[in-house]
């Protein structure tokens, strides 16, 4: 990567992006971060500029920096990322990690995040601005959309499908074949073995559903 990056979130999720790029060697220009309390502080020798609204930052995405948005909240991730495209005409970078291992054969969108440890199986399909956390594997020929969120440890298996939005807890386990629905949520340490419908909570093993 040429540019250097502004990432655009400054506590958790921020921090796991920018030891991600650091690992790559990348230069972060500097965090945005909506929370005044941080501004001109210092994360890892990189400051915190200011909000993620401030156009003396913004106006250099595209032309001089690239952008990451690094915020697990998904409407207002989605909503950076729409303002992003619709006032910059820039759509955010991945966060790969060093240590991730991603089969050439996998398809990859834009904006995602890769933690350490994170294993992209053959023919892989993962769509834009999701975020899969450490030691994740995502197994051949399964198929995430957007702004999915899987957590450390979890286990997607072969043919899985994950639409819009769905969360996948920590270490959770999704047989190969079934489908999660749209908004779906998965607790932690669950192993699901059954098709899970849009907008449902499951927990347990054998997952079921929570009323």
């Amino acid at each position: 990567m040429e540019k250097p990056v502004i990432i655009f979130g400054a506590k958790g999720l921020g921090q796991v992006a920018l030891d991600i790029f650091k690992s790559n060697d990348v230069v972060v220009y500097c965090l945005l971060d909506d929370d005044k309390s941080l501004h001109n502080t210092e994360i890892d020798d990189v400051i915190v500029m200011g909000s993620t609204d401030d156009e003396s930052y913004i106006e250099l995405i595209g032309p001089k920096a690239e952008v990451f948005v690094a915020n697990d909240d998904n409407k207002f991730r989605k909503s950076l990322v729409e303002a992003l495209l619709e006032g910059r005409k820039v759509m955010p970078v991945n966060a790969i990690h060093k240590n991730a291992s991603i089969e050439p054969s996998a398809i990859l969108g834009h904006g995602s995040l890769f933690a350490s440890g994170v294993v992209i199986g053959t023919n892989a399909k993962i769509g834009s601005h999701n975020i899969i956390n450490a030691g994740a594997i995502v197994d051949y020929n399964a198929e995430l959309e957007e702004f999915v969120q899987v957590g450390a440890g979890a286990i997607i298996g072969s043919g899985v499908k994950v639409a819009e939005g769905a969360f996948i807890g920590s270490g959770a386990v999704i047989v190969s074949g079934v489908t999660i629905g749209k908004k779906a949520q998965i607790g932690i340490g669950s192993v699901v073995i059954a098709n899970v419908p849009n907008g449902a909570k499951v927990f347990g093993n054998p997952a079921v559903e929570m009323k």
